[in-house]
């Protein structure tokens, strides 16, 4: 008879523990003020599969001095993008990489050109223009940003749900 209820009980503690691996991390603190958007992020690069990748994203700060951090699907850090006047680094497997723009950096992590800082703006539904990409903004409050760059080729298509 004690072998039905120690089942039970290492079943309970096994669905627990999966329970446990699907929460999600808690926000970092900000200071009050600071933009804070988080969810998941896509990135395609047509004709080339190894530059293009989903994540989970934190993304705080602004244009001149903020903070991406990148997370796979367990919540896990994958990388942290900072920056601020004349400084972008890359914190990365344990390491540190510094890099002489945002644009330089966001090159580094997503495998691909990617407008960091125009995003701020497109998150809180402006269309700020970029030089060879079309947002499309008109989702935001629904929490859906679409994004697609035509030139230089090859083209993306970075599709971003989130929350504020």
């Amino acid at each position: 008879m004690k072998l039905p209820r120690l089942a039970a009980w290492l079943w309970a503690a096994l669905c627990a523990l999966l329970l446990a691996g699907c929460a999600i991390p808690p926000r970092t603190p900000t200071a009050p003020g600071v933009q804070v958007w988080t969810g998941r992020l896509a990135l395609t690069v047509d004709g080339q599969a190894n530059q293009s990748f989903s994540a989970g994203f934190e993304l705080k700060g602004a244009p001149d001095t903020g903070e991406l951090r990148l997370s796979n699907p367990l919540g896990g850090t994958v990388a942290v993008l900072l920056w601020s006047p004349g400084q972008a680094t890359l914190r990365s497997n344990g390491s540190e990489r510094a890099f002489p723009s945002l644009e330089a950096l966001a090159q580094e992590a997503t495998g691909a050109p990617l407008p960091v800082a125009a995003l701020f703006d497109w998150l809180a539904g402006k269309p700020t223009p970029v030089a060879g990409w079309q947002a499309d903004v008109t989702q935001v409050s629904e929490g859906r940003l679409r994004a697609r760059r035509s030139d230089p080729p090859p083209a993306a298509d970075l599709r971003v749900l989130f929350e504020r």
